[in-house]
Parts: structure tokens; sequence; C-alpha cells
């Protein structure tokens, strides 16, 4: 259950906010600006490469690089393939986890390394492997942490990641806003100059204002009436989130987003992507998770007992309406079983600010659905 008088305390909210999850989301346009500005000063606006690599490999903790792998797979397309290294380990801690690269890894493929920790030993042998196998490596972390020594000592190239003075108080989570976008923007800019995809700084700049206005709309001193972030929060209490997506963008918006759910609230939720979402979860609605399939509730003690978990459709969709589209038949088939539908479509743009745009507000949604269930 959430307290949803919290959600329009703007202090309230605040002091909820122990670990920055709110400035992050609101302060994502600016972190991609100071990004792209370290990303120009470590030389990648610079770079002629010679032709495209044959894959490009990700590594690091946690959801971070899982998000930053999705993402760059799906606007890099077929051109090349975006490979996430998995970590092997007993614990996830830093200095348990170890990475490797595979067999066929060699002087023709990029080695991409992310983490807002750096401290991590297998990340600092992962870059000198790859400097022995030949591999190109570029690494994005803290400016201080021994990745960048690492890096630097293997030939290879270090961003810093772009932070904020409150990221020290406490231990960044991987889903949390700034974290993405601080490690994201500087590997857009480089696969940009290696032609995988399109993000020169003219198409940052405009992501980042796009990051802009969705903080203007869904930050916490916008009632919740007129604040959609705030609204999917309010309306995702005691729901099992089942997020459908359509559209190429729409696919990792929707699998961070139920990571997001998961780590930042302890929200379970599920993902799958329109049309075939539909067949993939109609057994669900028709089951006890449909709202009406709880015959007994009227007997609940509503003092003592919770509410029954309900299912409820988050559509994010990234096509303009009148094209090929399978959400009415999604809305239809949510309905015919009693099941409520949430539905977000961003602004028209390009494909990386709409990509944003999405991101943003299901970031917003997930930040307050966690601060008001914690209050």
């Amino acid at each position: 259950m959430i307290d949803e008088s919290l959600l329009d305390d703007p202090d309230g909210l605040a002091g909820a906010d122990r670990r920055g999850l709110l400035r992050g989301a609101a302060e994502a346009g600016a972190r991609v600006r100071t990004a792209a500005r370290h990303s120009a000063e470590a030389g990648i606006n610079d770079l002629k490469p010679d032709g495209r690599p044959r894959a490009v490999l990700i590594a690091g903790p946690g959801a971070a690089a899982t998000h930053a792998a999705d993402l760059l797979g799906t606007l890099a397309g077929a051109g090349s393939p975006v490979t996430r290294l998995a970590p092997t380990g007993v614990a996830p801690a830093a200095g348990a986890l170890r990475w490797e690269l595979p067999g066929w890894a060699g002087s023709v493929d990029l080695l991409l390394i992310t983490t807002p920790d750096g401290s991590e030993p297998g990340l600092s042998l992962l870059a000198e492997q790859a400097y022995r196998r030949g591999c190109t490596v570029v690494a994005v972390a803290p400016g201080t942490s021994p990745l960048a020594d690492a890096v630097n000592g293997s030939h290879g190239l270090f961003v810093p990641m772009a932070t904020a003075p409150y990221d020290q108080d406490e231990p960044l989570a991987a889903s949390a806003p700034g974290v993405l976008w601080a490690l994201l923007t500087p590997l857009l800019a480089l696969l940009d100059r290696t032609g995988l995809l399109e993000a020169p700084a003219d198409a940052l700049a405009k992501v980042a204002d796009r990051l802009d206005r969705v903080a203007e709309r869904c930050g916490p001193a916008i009632a919740t009436y007129s604040n959609p972030a705030k609204t999917l929060a309010a309306e995702l209490a005691d729901a099992l989130p089942l997020v459908w997506t359509e559209g190429v963008s729409a696919g990792p918006a929707g699998r961070r987003f139920a990571a997001a759910l998961a780590e930042l609230s302890g929200a379970p939720a599920m993902v799958a992507e329109l049309p075939e979402a539909l067949a993939a979860h109609s057994a669900l609605l028709a089951g006890p998770l449909a709202a009406s399939a709880d015959p007994g509730d009227f007997f609940r003690d509503r003092v003592e007992e919770p509410p029954a978990l309900h299912a409820r459709v988050v559509l994010l969709r990234d096509r303009p309406i009148g094209g090929l589209t399978a959400a009415p038949s999604a809305r239809e088939l949510a309905l015919s079983h009693d099941t409520p539908i949430s539905e977000l479509e961003p602004e028209p743009g390009g494909e990386l600010e709409t990509l944003a745009e999405l991101i943003a507000m299901t970031d917003f949604a997930a930040v307050y659905l966690a601060l008001a269930s914690r209050a």
C-alpha cells in the first residue's frame, strides 16, 4: 500500500528521498549535457574510426550495464551485434564479480565498460585482458576510480562519469535515473562516431531538452491530477503491472521500467511486446489476477487485511496514432477482463527523444511509487 497523500507533499517527498532519486530524475537533462561535455573533453568527438566494429561488447555490474546494452542494441539495429557480458561470482559485490571475453573477441571488436562504482577488480582485469587481445576499450566510470587507472594503463579511452555531489551520500542504485544517462550518453556519442547509430551533438541536446520538459511536467511540485508520473504511481498501488510495449523504442523502455519498479520500490512487474503480449498474458487476465476474480472480496476485513493484488496493464507506445497498431486489441482484451489500463505515449520527435521521454516518465513513476510505499 502507498500513502497517496505523500504524492502531493513536496516536502514530505524530499524527506523520504534519502537516495536522491527524485533529484536524479529531475536532473537527467543536466546529466546528459555534462556527460556530453565530458565525452568531448575525452576526445570522442574527434575520433575517426576505421570502419565499424565487428561486435560491441558491454560489461558492467547490475541493471546499469543491462539497460545500456538493451538500449544501444535497439538503436544500433543489425549494424553490429551488441552483447552484454554477464558477470560471474559468488555475490553481487564489487570484489566478487568477474567478467570474461568470449573466445572469438579480438582486434576488430569494441569493449565498452560502464559502472557507477569503478572499484570492481574484475573490470580492471577485463580491460587488461582486452588489451592483450587487441580489443579497443572504452570505459565510463567515476573519474577517481581504480578502473580509470586500469583503462588508461591499457591504452584505452576513459570518460569520467557525470556525477553530482549527493551521489556520494548513498550507494547508487543501478536503476537510478541519473545513473542511466550519465553512463549512456558517452556511449551514444561514441557509437555515433563509429556509424552504428545516429546520436550527434544536436540530437543529444534535444534529448536533454526533452528530459527537462518531462521534469517540468512530472516534478514533485506538480499535483497528482496533472502529473502523469504521480498518476501512474497511484494507479499501480496494490497492482501487478503488465507492461505492454509497442514500437522499437518502447521495448527497452518497458524493460527498464520493470527493473526500476523491482529495484527501487520492490514491486513485481511483467513485460511483453505487442502483439505477442496478447497471447502471452491472456491467461493471466483470465485468472485470479483479474479485477473481477475475487468473489470473496466483499467479506474481506478492509482494516486488517491488505487488498488483493490485481493486474493493471501499462501500455507504452512510441508509434504515431493511426499506423498499424495492436493497441485497440490490447484495450479490448484488458477491458473484457475488467482490467484497468494506463497508457503513455511520447510527443512526436526523433527516436532518441521519444525513447528518452518514455524512460523519464516511467522513471519518475517508479520513484514516486518507491517513496510513497515506504512512507
